[in-house]
């Protein structure tokens, strides 16, 4: 008898451990995640990838309220037109309920014609929404000396976007550190390693708040 009872504890034990264990395991398995589709700034060009925003953010995020992460599919060089090329398969590869788009700086940089890049980055929101995934676009900064002209038109595209498309607007997370050398890379365009925790810290506060289902 005494046996049985100690039976009947340690089952009582077990389905108490279960209640509690279960709920957080079913937090953990359905934190939101985010797929970023970038470029050079998030694929950590010039930096060890371990010591890179994305990956410290991922570390920093398992630790707040609600968990998310990111999965990164960004390279160094992508354009518009390359990440829309790359888009439906590494949405296929991953599981994800989001999608950040931060792309358009290498098409700048190389003169492509806004319109183009407008079109590419359309065609990207349009896919995140049709899989029914949260989309953020990011703005994108490129250096003055583009010209008035073809700068503003270039700056108005992301705005825009996600003004006439109601997704979710990123400010550029490089805005603060670009004109301070002490966390550029010498080429003056690549965030260095002493960059890599403020730009995680920034985007902790930028995607905290929207990584949840809309």
């Amino acid at each position: 008898m005494k046996f049985c009872g100690f039976k009947a504890y340690l089952c009582n034990l077990l389905c108490i451990s279960l209640l509690v264990v279960a709920p957080a395991l079913n937090a953990q398995a359905s934190s939101f995640k985010w797929l970023l589709m970038g470029d050079s700034l998030s694929a950590s060009y010039g930096v060890d990838p371990e010591q890179g925003w994305v990956n410290l953010l991922n570390q920093q995020s398992t630790t707040l309220p609600s968990a998310w992460q990111i999965i990164n599919a960004s390279i160094s060089g992508e354009t518009s037109k390359g990440g829309l090329q790359r888009l439906n398969q590494a949405l296929d590869e991953s599981s994800v309920d989001g999608l950040i788009i931060e792309l358009g700086g290498n098409d700048g940089l190389r003169g492509y014609p806004p319109k183009q890049t407008r079109e590419n980055l359309q065609n990207m929101i349009d896919i995140g929404k049709q899989r029914g995934l949260r989309v953020a676009i990011m703005q994108i900064e490129i250096p003055p000396n583009y010209g008035s002209r073809y700068t503003s038109a270039f700056r108005n595209i992301f705005s825009e976007l996600a003004e006439q498309n109601e997704i979710d607007y990123l400010p550029f997370f490089m805005q603060e550190l670009a004109t301070q050398p002490d966390y550029m890379q010498d080429d003056g365009i690549h965030p260095n390693t002493a960059a890599q925790p403020i730009l995680a810290e920034l985007m902790v506060e930028m995607l905290q708040p929207i990584s949840q289902t809309p």
